[in-house]
């Protein structure tokens, strides 16, 4: 359903949590991010100077770690999490997941290092999520646009995102984005213990998790504006486990979905 001003939402069926959201951690993944980190954990304390922020290294050979550790020295709202390597986004997600809520957060939000996630919307997303469990920054809804992607790149993402909604009947418009905040209620919700994805398919698994459980999902339109330092981390392996990890649950999804027709039908 998309409403009026481009938001677009699922209803929930399940008993909803609306916890005022007093206490927010941004979580920041980076693997040689060095020189974005500065520049994207300012405009998170600059648009949302109430929000705390964990950077989740995986061992950055390019010195991130150490770039993290200053800014931390430097601001009370700023931790580190230094893992062991690089380990992917899903991983470290969880990590940053698990850490979040045994501190007792009352939602999480997941952003990339490198600025193409604009932190200026970052306070509608927050206000959305007041009645939403989970608040996805949409690229694919009116009002939502990329910048500076080849068409190919936008391609692959239109119709990974038609393909995902059409073998798993999810109504969410961008099941791939990575922009996000979560209600801590919402991710306790879903499983964590058994997500296993480790690239960009994280993002799907979970909203594929969220939409099985019955939980609120309201996507909010952004700018996406493509990285201009550093290199990008999507590859043909990470395209690779998105296609195969969906195709299985889209398989198995449809499967149950006809076994159940035939059910009711028989006398």
């Amino acid at each position: 359903m998309t409403a009026s001003d481009g938001r677009s939402e699922t209803a929930r069926t399940a008993g909803p949590d609306r916890t005022p959201l007093t206490r927010v951690l941004v979580l920041i993944p980076t693997y040689n991010e060095r020189d974005n980190l500065p520049r994207i954990v300012e405009r998170v304390r600059a648009a949302a100077p109430e929000v705390d922020v964990l950077v989740l290294d995986d061992s950055s050979p390019d010195g991130t770690g150490e770039v993290a550790d200053r800014l931390a020295a430097h601001d009370p709202q700023v931790t580190v999490m230094h893992r062991a390597g690089k380990e992917g986004l899903g991983a470290a997600y969880l990590a940053g997941f698990a850490e979040g809520l045994a501190r007792g957060y009352d939602a999480l939000v997941e952003m990339d290092a490198d600025g193409s996630h604009p932190a200026e919307v970052l306070p509608t997303m927050l206000r959305e999520a007041a009645d939403a469990d989970l608040v996805i920054g949409s690229r694919w809804i009116p009002g939502g646009s990329v910048v500076n992607w080849p068409w190919h790149r936008e391609a692959l993402s239109r119709g990974g995102n038609l393909y995902i909604r059409l073998l798993l009947g999810m109504p969410v418009k961008d099941a791939t984005a990575g922009y996000r905040v979560y209600r801590s209620s919402a991710l306790r919700e879903i499983g964590l213990d058994e997500v296993v994805s480790a690239g960009y398919c994280f993002q799907t698994d979970l909203t594929w998790r969220a939409v099985r459980a019955g939980l609120r999902i309201v996507e909010v339109p952004i700018r996406f504006v493509e990285r201009e330092i550093g290199d990008s981390k999507m590859d043909q392996d990470v395209v690779r486990e998105s296609l195969v990890r969906i195709s299985g649950w889209g398989a198995d999804y449809r499967w149950r979905q006809l076994r159940d027709a035939v059910a009711r039908r028989r006398p």
